[in-house]
């Protein structure tokens, strides 16, 4: 009988310190794919061959954020402007943060569009964390170039991610009150108006995908950006 016991303690132990490797790897894996800034590294490699190839000037405008703003086809709907779109992938806010010095700052723009917080949200960060996130890329941003205009486009209602909207709506709330009375950021709020009559996302706005806008929501954003971009 004593024999025994010990073989079933020591088979107990191996079980549990398995489980928690297995545990371990599990949140090492869904941090990876959340948080890791490395894996946007061929999208930031190709924006600087771009910059190789054709230097934006500085003191323009630059848009930067997700796949909202990489699809945002910047010189259709603002022909002859000194327009830069550094956009990329699934990015979340502390992806541009990563990378503001090779994406953001070395351009030197008189004003920053950024739209992010809409992935954050969808991979389990809660509002507040948008939220300081959203200050730390101010911080990053006027550490270097402190006239820079900053502005925070609201995270948007989609037709796929409804179900999140009470926490989208509790970012976009937090970084508007930041934002208030201040002459260097700002908050655009394109939330309200692609929501119908009865409260919900116009569906006329979205790709089929019900994520990703379409011509008729970047008009929309259009309208909402231009009063700041003048």
């Amino acid at each position: 009988m004593r024999g025994r016991y010990p073989r079933k303690l020591r088979f107990k132990k191996l079980f549990v310190v398995h489980c928690l490797i297995l545990l371990g790897f599990s949140f090492g894996q869904m941090s990876f794919s959340a948080e890791d800034p490395t894996r946007w590294e061929p999208a930031i490699k190709a924006f600087e061959k771009q910059d190789q190839s054709n230097p934006p000037k500085p003191g323009g405008v630059l848009f930067v954020g997700s796949s909202s703003i990489r699809g945002w086809n910047l010189e259709k709907y603002f022909p002859k402007k000194n327009f830069i779109n550094r956009g990329f992938g699934g990015s979340e806010i502390s992806d541009s943060i990563h990378f503001a010095d090779r994406i953001i700052i070395k351009h030197k723009p008189k004003t920053v569009f950024l739209y992010a917080g809409d992935n954050d949200i969808a991979k389990g960060k809660t509002p507040q964390q948008v939220f300081e996130d959203f200050q730390k890329f101010v911080k990053t941003v006027h550490g270097r170039l402190p006239k820079t205009h900053i502005c925070f486009i609201a995270i948007k209602p989609s037709l796929k991610r409804w179900n999140l909207v009470d926490k989208m709506k509790a970012a976009n709330t937090l970084i508007e009150q930041k934002c208030q009375g201040s002459k260097q950021f700002h908050y655009i709020d394109i939330f309200s108006p692609m929501l119908n009559k009865s409260g919900e996302p116009k569906k006329e706005l979205f790709l089929a995908d019900g994520l990703h806008l379409n011509h008729q929501g970047y008009l929309l954003w259009k309208k909402q950006v231009i009063p700041f971009i003048e």
